[in-house]
C-alpha cells in the first residue's frame, strides 16, 4: 500500500480526518483539486480593509462543539453577533423588527403531516390565515435566505426537524476570520506528516475487499494512482451528483443503490454572496445615525435577501447574501455585475444609491454554482428525503467513506462545524476498520 488511507478534499472535514488519523499513527494522503485548502471557507482582502472578507463560511452556528474546540486549540477567539436588523419594504422606508433570519414557531406543525411535503406546499396552507400569514412569509424568507433551499424542493420534515435542534438560534463569528485556524489547520497538517497535495483532481476511485485505488491527476502531469487501504469521500454533494464535469469522479463499481438514493435525497443550495468595502461606514450617519448600531438589513423585493456589518466590529465593510431562488436567479451573470448589483441595492435601501456607489471602494464574490470543485453553497434535504444525510455517511464495504456537512444529522448540516465533526467521524470508523481498535 502507498498509504492507508486516501482523504479526498481539504475542506473542513478532509483537514479534520486526517489530522485525527495521522494523529493516531495512521498514514494519510490528502488530494484536493484546488491550489488551496479551507473547501467552501474562502477568505480574501477586498480593499483596504483590515480583516479578510469571507467569500464562503462566515457564522459559527450554534454552541458548534468541533470548531470551538478546535479555536481554543489555535488559541483563537469568536466574536458573537448582535445588534437590531432591520426590514426594508420599499428604497427608504425602514422598519426595526426582532428577529434576522427566523422561521417562527411555524414548523412545529409540520409533525401534524400525513407524509412529508415541500416547504412551499407546507407554508402554502397559511396563505390565507391572518393570523398565521405573516409567520409563514418569515418561515419562507428563513428557507431561501438561511438555508439557501428552493422551498418547492425542500424538506418540510427536514427543516423542521433542523429548527428543533436550535442550532440556528445563535451566532457568532472566528475574530479575524477563518484564516488563522485554517492557517493553524494548515501547520498541523506539516507537523504531523501528512501527505497534503494541492491542485490534483480525483478522476476514479476503484474500491474492492482489498483497499482502493485512487487515481488523480496533477497540473499538466499524467494521472497517477495511489493504492490505499480505504478513502475519505468530503467532496460536496453537489460534485457527487454529477453526471459529467470538471471535477467527477467515478466509482468503480458504481456506488450502491443504497448510497445513490441517498444522493438523491439531497439538494445542493445556491447562495451568492458579494464583499463589499466601502471608503466610509457612510449608512451610519443615514439619517441622523438611526442606523449606527445596525447588525443586518433584511430585504423584499431586491435580488439579494440581507446586507450585514460587521458589528460588534465596526469598519467599512458590509456582506451581501442571495439565497435560494434569488441565488438562483442570478446564475451566469458576470462577478462585476453582481458586485455593482449590490452596491446599488445596498444604497438604494437608504435613498443613497449614488452614495454608495461614490463611496464603494472594492468588491469582491465567488461563484459557488459554477465552482466545479462545489456545484453549489451547501446541502439541504429534498422532500421525501428522509434519512438520506445519515445513509450517505454508511461505509460502502469498508472500504469508501464519506463525510463533510452534508453528512451531518445533528441539526448542523450546512455548517464547518458539521464538517468537521463528520470528518472526524469517518475517521474514527476508517481506523476501526484498519486496527480493528477506536
Amino acid at each position: 500500500m502507498d498509504t492507508d488511507v486516501v482523504v479526498v478534499g481539504a475542506g473542513a472535514a478532509g483537514l479534520a480526518a486526517a489530522l485525527w488519523l495521522a494523529e493516531h499513527s495512521v498514514r494519510v494522503a490528502v488530494l484536493e483539486g484546488r491550489n488551496r485548502i479551507g473547501g467552501r471557507v474562502l477568505w480574501q482582502p477586498v480593499g483596504t480593509s483590515d480583516v479578510p472578507a469571507e467569500l464562503g463560511a462566515e457564522f459559527i452556528h450554534g454552541p458548534a462543539p468541533e470548531t470551538s474546540a478546535l479555536l481554543r486549540d489555535a488559541g483563537l477567539t469568536t466574536r458573537e453577533t448582535g445588534g437590531p436588523t432591520w426590514l426594508c419594504r420599499s428604497a427608504g422606508v425602514l422598519e426595526t423588527v426582532e428577529e434576522d433570519f427566523s422561521s417562527g414557531d411555524i414548523f412545529a406543525r409540520v409533525s401534524s403531516l400525513a407524509a412529508d411535503e415541500s416547504v412551499d406546499a407546507f407554508l402554502r396552507r397559511f396563505e390565507r390565515d391572518p393570523q398565521l400569514r405573516e409567520e409563514a412569509r418569515r418561515a419562507r424568507s428563513f428557507v431561501e435566505g438561511f438555508e439557501a433551499a428552493d422551498p418547492a424542493l425542500a424538506s418540510a420534515r427536514a427543516i423542521a426537524d433542523e429548527v428543533r435542534t436550535g442550532v440556528d438560534s445563535t451566532s457568532s463569528r472566528p475574530a479575524g476570520s477563518y484564516a488563522p485556524l485554517f492557517a493553524y489547520l494548515a501547520a498541523r497538517c506539516t507537523d504531523t506528516g501528512i501527505d497534503l497535495r494541492l491542485g490534483t483532481t480525483v478522476e476514479r476511485i476503484a474500491w474492492a475487499r482489498g483497499g482502493v485505488t485512487v487515481e488523480a491527476r496533477s497540473e499538466n502531469t499524467d494521472a497517477a494512482a495511489i493504492h490505499a487501504k480505504c478513502a475519505i469521500v468530503t467532496v460536496p454533494v453537489g460534485v457527487l451528483q454529477l453526471g459529467s464535469g470538471d471535477a467527477q469522479i467515478a466509482f468503480v463499481p458504481p456506488l450502491p443503490p443504497e448510497t445513490q438514493a441517498a444522493l438523491r435525497g439531497l439538494e445542493m443550495g445556491h447562495a451568492v454572496r458579494v464583499a463589499l468595502t466601502f471608503r466610509t461606514p457612510f449608512w451610519e450617519d443615514v439619517a441622523g445615525g438611526r442606523y449606527r448600531d445596525a447588525a443586518f438589513f433584511r430585504c423584499e423585493g431586491g435580488a439579494f435577501n440581507a446586507f450585514w456589518t460587521q458589528l460588534p466590529l465596526r469598519g467599512r465593510s458590509i456582506v451581501a447574501w442571495a439565497g435560494g431562488p434569488r441565488a438562483t436567479a442570478m446564475n451566469g451573470t458576470a462577478m462585476q455585475d453582481r458586485i455593482d448589483c449590490a452596491c446599488d441595492e445596498f444604497g438604494t435601501m437608504f435613498g443613497e444609491r449614488e452614495r454608495a456607489r461614490r463611496e464603494l471602494e472594492a468588491g469582491a464574490t465567488h461563484d459557488w454554482s459554477a465552482d466545479p470543485f462545489a456545484h453549489g453553497a451547501y446541502s439541504y434535504v429534498a422532500t421525501g428525503g428522509g434519512a438520506a444525510r445519515a445513509a450517505l455517511g454508511v461505509p460502502v464495504e469498508n472500504r469508501l467513506f464519506f463525510a463533510g456537512e452534508a453528512t451531518a444529522t445533528d441539526g448542523q448540516a450546512g455548517t464547518v462545524s458539521g464538517a468537521f465533526g463528520a470528518g472526524t467521524r469517518a475517521a474514527r470508523e476508517a481506523l476501526l476498520v484498519i486496527t480493528g481498535v477506536r
